[in-house]
């Protein structure tokens, strides 16, 4: 029965929070929200902090799950921002991503937030990085981009958007598109020759100034 009460608890403060927003969250709106006892709200976590900590935890968990075997799926850069664009409108119909946003802007000013609301974040992060080494491997690019600080880029990303579609529908929609050409250079550069991939290699080696080990080249 705790657990059960946990779990009402959990759910009720991501509800809440995706209804009525950080600002009327409190212990009152997430019991009745769960359709418990206000109480019990500090009885489980202690305090409306805690709770929303713990519950930023819970839900990124719940929704990464839910992706989990579509980013199996994806075979090429392409298809993990086609899948990106679903993800982003399902989250957004559903409110997921304005919590997780919301969750981010109160821990600037509440400390207690900042650990959970960076673990639920590392979540998504953790599913995206494992897709872009698996797509990115062989490619000209590999040797030279850091898979970890891209998904960090592209998990940031997909929170901004949601921020910004709110106000700029269309420069969101401009900002997916300019990702999706992206894709498509990676595979114009995938579909060269050996001697112009390794021009390109060596290109890219002065222009980045890094001399990262290169995959072995094609003879």
């Amino acid at each position: 029965m705790s657990a059960d009460t946990r779990t009402k608890l959990l759910a009720g403060a991501l509800r809440t929070l995706t209804e009525q927003g950080l600002a009327k969250t409190s212990a009152r709106s997430i019991a009745t929200t769960a359709g418990v006892n206000q109480a019990l709200v500090f009885y489980h976590f202690g305090s409306v902090d805690e709770l929303l900590a713990a519950a930023c935890g819970y839900g990124a968990e719940q929704r990464v799950a839910h992706y989990r075997e579509r980013f199996a799926r994806v075979g090429s850069l392409a298809e993990l921002l086609e899948l990106g664009r679903e993800l982003h409108a399902e989250e957004r119909a559903a409110g997921h991503v304005a919590v997780l946003a919301q969750l981010l802007a109160g821990a600037q000013t509440q400390p207690r937030l900042v650990p959970a609301t960076a673990a639920g974040l590392a979540l998504w992060i953790e599913e995206i990085e494992q897709v872009l080494a698996r797509v990115l491997a062989g490619t000209p690019i590999a040797a030279f981009v850091d898979v970890t600080g891209l998904s960090r880029a592209l998990a940031a990303g997909f929170v901004g958007l949601e921020l910004y579609e709110g106000v700029d529908p269309e420069g969101a929609r401009g900002a997916l598109d300019a990702l999706e050409q992206l894709s498509g250079l990676i595979g114009v550069l995938e579909d060269l020759g050996p001697v112009a991939q390794r021009a390109v290699r060596a290109r890219i080696r002065r222009s980045t100034g890094r001399r990262g080990a290169a995959a072995p080249e094609a003879r």
